[in-house]
């Protein structure tokens, strides 16, 4: 749940975001203020996740603590457990929250206006019905004074995020999915708390060495599995997968490893040290890291026949880890020395120049991962070892340029993966000291407000979100009124009946306009008609089109067959449009049930 920080004089947007180490762009995305630079005394402001310890220094007190953050200290005491006379200790780690877990309802609020302001949407729609269960709401209706929890929604969209964890009592591999916030096994006992799921390109397969380090792959849909291969003890464990989804590289026993997941055939190259085998986009050249004559870790790319070795750095330094290829092929990335010190650099292959970027405050930076973009790397930065540990979710330009941090994880460090379209980020959180995580966050960068996935008493390890699974496109046509003032897209099979109807054998859409004083008058108006289109009991949904306000209607159960699904979607114009002499205020679009979202989702005004 959110957690909500009660304005106070004085207060502004940067000095609450400081207090906390929150990211000032999270703290206004959480809150979508329009004018950030108004704020007002008693306005609740979701706080995002931050620092939330403080250590106990010499003359502090449960008050003097208290006033320094301007939080009750009621909430000090409380989220501590401490008892009269409340003395606390100097170096002993306080947990600080921001404020309650809990929204105060104001006049004038809506269940409707909350989920927007809140972020609780899902595909876009704000999602009250989650507000009524969380709050186990009878109806809609709120009242001032009422404590309301705001929880996360699920984001919606298509999607997968495969993760490692031992929910079920034994590491496997599960996946999460977007649309709807579910989850469920893939695996059953075959995983470790090393392993690391990593997807073929066609979004298809799972490949990643599990239990007694074995190499298992596989088959998302049909949910099947084969062992391919073992690791020996101290062999990294780290996989790649070719350009066409065919081949893994990887390397164990000082040899690479091509192996063809499809006739289960491979092919060996002799390199002792081989750690890091990575795939250049052409599928002929793979890149590794390995020692030099004298012993010094390097990196080299090579024909995939065993050819055409050549080093591409001089490191006279420490081991090189972490080697990772842009999706592009054109920069190198790598982390050195280790662990108490990890510096990331880059290398432009074209120029070999190379890049050192400034990371975190104590120059600990954790599994960098390329943006597909092949411009952006995300990385997550250990900080505030003084409060207990903490990580800043950051990102930066190839070239060490736009250095930006983007939200906090209370653990270690914290591995990271990016979304297919390159937006969108998720990362690990809810760890004890330097424990395994416990929580699975997502943050959107567009409009950087953390949204937390997963969370409970289990472990979660490891994460890799899915690539889109390839399959043949749908053929779609753009249809444009230029009377009504839209556009969108429709089934290419479809043909046109009238100007406004268009049908096929497998659904229809037809437009018009309506007038009315409101949106939800409209709504409950075309829902509740006296000859029942939508059957005695439709849903009505309450969405947003284009930034305007807008709902849906789905028909119940008992609709009539000869209604063939129809569904409505109305949308209020962002301006009234005139048609024939009569001024209209909302466009109306009908369809059948299975396509209404699908052609709501491409509407757009002219």
């Amino acid at each position: 749940m959110q957690y909500f920080y009660t304005v106070q004089p004085t207060d502004t947007l940067s000095n609450i975001a400081s207090r906390w180490e929150i990211p000032i762009a999270s703290l206004i995305s959480a809150n979508n203020l329009r004018s950030p630079d108004l704020i007002f005394v008693g306005q609740q402001l979701s706080i995002p996740p931050g620092v939330f310890r403080y250590r106990v220094r010499p003359g502090d007190s449960v008050y003097s603590i208290s006033q320094l953050f301007r939080i009750p200290p009621s909430v000090l005491i409380q989220s501590n457990q401490l008892r009269p006379p409340y003395i606390i200790y100097i170096d002993q780690l306080l947990y600080v929250p921001p404020g309650l877990p809990y929204y105060i309802v104001q006049p004038g609020d809506t269940l409707y206006e909350l989920a927007g302001r809140f972020n609780v949407s899902t595909d876009g729609r704000r999602n009250t019905e989650l507000l009524q269960q969380v709050n186990q709401l009878p109806s809609d209706y709120i009242f001032p004074g009422m404590w309301l929890q705001i929880p996360y929604a699920p984001p919606g969209g298509e999607g997968m995020i495969a993760f490692n964890t031992n929910r079920g009592g034994e590491y496997d591999i599960w996946l999460y999915y977007l649309k709807d916030g579910s989850i469920t096994p893939l695996t059953s006992g075959l995983a470790d708390s090393f392993s690391v799921p990593e997807w073929s390109p066609n979004g298809r397969k799972i490949a990643f060495a599990g239990e007694n380090r074995i190499l298992y792959l596989v088959n998302v849909a049909e949910q099947s599995f084969a062992n391919l291969d073992q690791f020996a003890e101290n062999d990294n464990l780290s996989l790649d997968w070719s350009p066409d989804s065919t081949r893994l590289a990887y390397s164990t026993r000082n040899q690479i490893i091509l192996y063809n997941v499809t006739d289960h055939t491979f092919s060996t190259i002799e390199q002792v040290g081989a750690t890091d085998v990575r795939w250049f986009p052409s599928g002929t050249e793979i890149l590794f890291q390995a020692p030099d004559e004298n012993g010094i870790s390097q990196i080299y790319r090579m024909f995939t026949n065993g050819t055409g070795r050549r080093r591409i750095t001089n490191n006279t330094d420490g081991p090189l880890h972490n080697v990772r290829l842009s999706p592009n092929g054109s920069f190198v990335l790598y982390t050195t020395p280790g662990v108490s010190i990890s510096l990331i650099h880059t290398i432009e292959l074209s120029t070999g120049n190379i890049y050192g970027l400034e990371g975190g405050p104590l120059a600990k930076n954790y599994f960098p991962r390329w943006n597909p973009d092949s411009r952006t790397i995300a990385y997550s930065a250990t900080a505030y070892e003084d409060r207990e540990y903490y990580n800043q979710i950051r990102t930066v330009g190839r070239r060490g340029e736009n250095e930006t941090i983007h939200a906090i994880s209370n653990c270690f460090a914290s591995p990271v993966t990016w979304s297919p379209e390159g937006r969108r980020m998720a990362y690990l959180s809810g760890c004890t000291e330097q424990g395994y995580a416990r929580e699975m966050w997502m943050i959107d960068l567009e409009h950087p407000v953390p949204i937390k996935l997963v969370e409970g008493e289990f472990v979660i390890a490891s994460l890799q979100w899915a690539p889109p699974v390839k399959m043949p496109p749908v053929m779609e046509r753009t249809y444009t009124n230029q009377q009504y003032r839209v556009t969108f897209q429709y089934p290419a099979h479809w043909q046109q009946v009238t100007e406004e109807r268009f049908e096929g054998t497998d659904g229809f859409f037809q437009i018009s306009a309506i007038s009315g004083e409101s949106l939800d008058e409209v709504c409950h108006g075309e829902a509740f008609q006296t000859l029942m289109p939508y059957g005695s009991m439709p849903e009505i949904v309450q969405t947003t089109i284009q930034r305007e306000r807008a709902c849906f209607i789905f028909p119940s159960e008992d609709q009539p067959l000869e209604m063939n699904q129809q569904a409505a979607l109305i949308v209020t114009y962002p301006e009234p449009v005139e048609i024939n002499e009569t001024t209209y205020n909302f466009f109306i679009l009908w369809a059948d049930e299975p396509h209404i979202r699908k052609i709501a989702s491409t509407l757009r005004f002219l």
